[in-house]
């Protein structure tokens, strides 16, 4: 018998093969089905106030990233390719289809977003709309970098550096660099829980997750880039809706719906009165956004 899930209510958890590794998900509900992605440093769990309600219209699927959460975190392979976006979409199908769902929607935020685009990319026949939280394309952010954003995003150029400087300076202090890194980004009080946090922590303090991350943004800064130069003239053909933070970076910094215009053929979108994490900040402006979206 599946264990249920403590942070995301009615859901089980599950352990599942997929790709040639073991992926850790949630499912609850029933309905179409619906693949939600999370971000750096968060697993699964923070969908916990917006997949439960979601579950009373569809069948939610909420999955640990390979290298995040209780999901396995292989080594990062030459110039990082086991953490490109590209395997980590396969992940995501193999997923999908090992749960007997063919099509599926799908909803990123942060890191889960980039995933979800190049999941769009590389298998259009599997997702029917697209959901993306408080990013701008991966490409278009490294392309339009500047003092301000590379003040704000730091990170992006500190996980990137070649190992073990970035792993051996966060083991100094996990909790200290996790709560400056979720509390800089959040802008609404409370967000994220104690409880929350805690789990965060519980599976930061990991050095193979905390490896497993910087292997994810490094592939970010080479071999997705490639990918992504790649494929510059291909156009997410499905509906694309985009919601981001008008209180954060990606909100203050570029014209969010025009750099999606310019991968996908049909998006919407707007900003929503939070920070970075909208699910834990704002989840009842996301749930009124997704239900709109994915029904229409």
């Amino acid at each position: 018998m599946a264990d249920t899930d403590r942070f995301l209510a009615g859901f089980e958890l599950r352990d599942i093969d997929a790709n040639g590794i073991r992926i850790h998900a949630a499912v609850g509900g029933s309905g179409p089905p619906l693949l939600l992605l999370h971000g750096h440093p968060q697993t699964h769990a923070t969908w916990h106030a917006v997949a439960p309600k979601l579950a009373e219209r569809f069948n939610v699927v909420a999955m640990d990233l390979r290298g995040y959460g209780d999901s396995d975190k292989p080594e990062g392979g030459e110039r990082h390719v086991n953490y490109s976006k590209r395997a980590m979409a396969a992940d995501a199908v193999a997923l999908m289809c090992a749960l007997g769902h063919e099509r599926f929607s799908l909803v990123g935020h942060d890191r889960g977003g980039r995933v979800a685009h190049r999941l769009a990319l590389d298998h259009p026949q599997t997702v029917s709309r697209i959901a993306v939280f408080d990013i701008a394309p991966t490409a278009t952010m490294y392309e339009r970098t500047d003092k301000a954003f590379a003040t704000a995003y730091f990170w992006w150029f500190f996980l990137i550096q070649p190992a073990p400087l970035p792993e051996r300076l966060i083991a100094a202090d996990p909790e200290f660099f996790l709560r400056t890194h979720v509390e800089g980004q959040s802008k609404t009080p409370g967000s994220p829980t104690p409880e929350l946090f805690a789990e965060y922590l519980r599976v930061y303090s990991d050095p193979a997750t905390r490896h497993a991350i910087c292997e994810d943004y490094r592939a970010a800064a080479t071999i997705d880039l490639e990918h992504d130069a790649a494929d510059a003239d291909k156009r997410i053909e499905i509906p694309l809706l985009a919601l981001w933070g008008a209180k954060g970076t990606v909100g203050r910094t570029y014209d969010v719906l025009a750099t999606w215009r310019d991968k996908a053929r049909d998006v919407q979108g707007h900003a929503l009165d939070c920070g970075h994490t909208l699910q834990e900040e704002r989840p009842d402006l996301v749930l009124a956004a997704l239900e709109t979206f994915l029904v229409s």
